[in-house]
């Protein structure tokens, strides 16, 4: 696109008039004006391309910055607050403010990087612009996470919300009408416990008083009883007939047989239980924050897909450094992995399959392969070494810790798995002596939580687990070997219960387990020795397909992990050095569909930083 403008040229100090030509840049993948540059393709991206480019699952990780960080743009100098005649050359990493040069005593410093008193510690001073591109290094990941996550749910938010407020509409007029209903009964019980309040218990309050008063007429009652009982029984000669006959006439109609009192009753007018039930029957309650399932984002793909292939480099069969096969990964980040062999061989490489780290003390037994380390969400690399010890590598890999010492010499550690839901670590483990197996729990402080051994009828479930993962609805998983080309994946719930084992497919036609994992989808991925495949079942038990085959490239597949940030499968072989990534998850088809912003949001995006 050609356009034109008032320019000041400041090499040649002479202005450029309107009808000088310039350049902008355009979008490789539309006509649109750059905005954005992705470093990992190369290519310039418009707003829009650079926000479909962040989500898809193949550029999932690619390093996209703004248009100026490409041209390496220096930001406006700013004119310090206290010291209007100087600007910020400098920053203060402790206390996160900026600094003039009147800080320094209005002397001049060449140093990028310098320490002075500030109250009564000594802080560090910074480059204004290092600080800049130091920060935003650091806030890569967040950006990362914001671009390809964040942002990608906020259409399916919005869809369940729309979708909630027209249920809450329908759901709140039904309870709106129980609620009234309700409310109705409980205003008349209300009103039936006032008035039985008013005209029963309230005038009892004086009931002593009226008792007392019951007890005199009661005692002169008696005393006419018995004052007439003495004249009926008096003899004729001192009590005449005419006497008699005058007293019945007067006192008989006074005397009353039977003296009816007020007696005190309290009736339970009021049922609790059903007060009770009336104000609880209809309740609201909120369910959390609003999470997106996965099955809602995601789907597979038609088949997987290459990737990326490396080859694991600095193999030195002498000194035995480096790996010469892959039969364990971890994923560190999306272009990290750890890597062990078959004599466990462990380091860390990258996507060009360069060593980066080696570690001296991983464990090397009498089997071939096997899960012995994992990776937390620290980026801290998690062990076992040559003692039988599980350690903690740290994320600048200069200290080294033992997070679970061995104790008991009859059971030795062969796999382990960080579960990201709980933080604790899953251990496989062996017994020589008795030939069985168990897997035990241990918390984030390395303290033991649960062991899993027998399954409820009291046989024990495994014999040599060689790898442990962990499902998304909390199922222990475990490749379990049994005999030489032989074995079974055992799943168990998180509580230990016995749910299923897979033993091949067909069901029964021999499995032997090696590398596994499990992905965003809930899926169990195995790779088979046997037929050299990776199969894929379901978190039932059930087998959907062979993901991958010898057909495909990848001779005797091993070692798994799947990465949760891309959705990638890395996949290792026995047989070479060679490790592989697949894709066979993708988007879903309306989550990937181009956006066109409304009137609304595009005046809120031009007014909003562009990440």
């Amino acid at each position: 696109m050609i356009q034109t403008a008032h320019i000041m040229d400041t090499a040649s100090s002479q202005y450029i008039t309107a009808s000088s030509p310039y350049k902008v840049h355009q979008c490789s993948k539309c006509p649109g004006d750059t905005a954005y540059y992705c470093v990992s393709c190369p290519c310039d991206l418009c707003p829009q391309c650079k926000e479909n480019h962040v989500k898809d699952l193949q550029t999932i990780d690619h390093d996209v910055v703004s248009h100026r960080d490409k041209i390496n743009y220096i930001p406006t100098q700013e004119i310090c607050v206290r010291h209007p005649s100087h600007v910020y050359t400098k920053y203060c990493e402790p206390c996160q403010v900026p600094v003039c040069d009147s800080w320094f005593g209005h002397k001049s410093h060449k140093l990028l990087v310098r320490s002075f008193l500030c109250g009564q510690k000594k802080h560090k001073i910074q480059d204004i612009q290092k600080a800049y591109k130091t920060k935003r290094q650091q806030h890569r990941g967040t950006i990362h996470t914001i671009r390809s996550e964040a942002l990608f749910y906020r259409p399916v938010f919005l869809t369940e919300i729309k979708a909630d407020v027209k249920t809450c509409h329908t759901e709140f007029s039904l309870y709106q009408s129980e609620m009234l209903t309700k409310a109705q009964r409980l205003k008349d019980l209300i009103d039936y416990v006032v008035y039985d309040l008013l005209n029963n218990v309230l005038c009892y309050f004086d009931f002593k008083h009226r008792c007392k008063k019951q007890k005199i007429k009661m005692i002169r009652h008696i005393v006419r009883l018995r004052r007439y009982e003495h004249r009926y029984v008096q003899p004729a000669f001192t009590f005449s007939a005419l006497q008699f006959l005058s007293f019945t006439k007067t006192a008989l109609p006074q005397i009353h047989l039977t003296l009816h009192t007020s007696q005190l009753s309290m009736t339970e007018s009021l049922n609790k239980e059903d007060v009770m039930e009336s104000l609880s029957a209809i309740q609201i309650t909120e369910r959390g924050n609003r999470r997106v399932g996965n099955q809602c984002l995601l789907k597979l793909t038609s088949g997987a897909e290459l990737h990326q292939s490396l080859t694991l480099t600095g193999v030195d069969r002498l000194t035995l450094t480096g790996v010469d096969s892959c039969y364990h990964i971890s994923c560190v980040t999306s272009d990290r992995v750890w890597v062990s062999d078959y004599i466990n061989n462990l380091m860390l490489t990258d996507t060009t399959g360069v060593p980066l780290h080696r570690v001296e003390d991983s464990w090397s037994g009498d089997i071939l392969g096997n899960g012995l380390h994992t990776v937390n969400s620290e980026s801290e690399l998690i062990y076992i070494d040559r003692n039988s010890n599980i350690n903690k590598l740290s994320k600048d890999m200069k200290t080294t810790t033992t997070f679970i010492e061995r104790t008991d010499s009859t059971w030795r550690p062969l796999c382990v798995y960080w579960s990201p839901s709980t933080g604790d670590l899953l251990v496989g483990m062996r017994n020589y002596d008795t030939e069985t197996g168990k897997v035990t729990r241990y918390n984030q402080s390395g303290q033991l939580t649960q062991t899993i051994q027998n399954d409820n009828t009291g046989r024990g479930l495994y014999r040599l687990p060689l790898y442990i993962t962990e499902n998304n609805n909390g199922d222990v998983v475990v490749s379990d070997y049994i005999d030489y080309m032989s074995g079974t994946v055992v799943v168990t719930e998180r509580g230990g219960r016995h749910r299923f084992s897979y033993t091949g497919h067909p069901s029964g036609s021999g499995l032997w387990p090696r590398g596994i994992c499990t992905d965003a989808l809930s899926h169990i991925l195995v790779c088979d020795s046997k037929t050299n495949t990776v199969q894929m079942i379901n978190k039932d038990g059930q087998f959907l397909s062979h993901l991958l085959t010898e057909s495909q490239e990848m001779r005797g597949p091993c070692g798994l992990s799947y990465d949760v940030n891309t959705h990638r499968l890395w996949v290792g072989s026995q047989y070479n050095n060679k490790v592989r990534v697949y894709r066979y998850i993708t988007r879903q088809d309306a989550l990937t569909d181009e956006h066109t912003p409304r009137p609304d949001e595009e005046a809120m995006s031009s007014s909003t930083p562009a990440i």
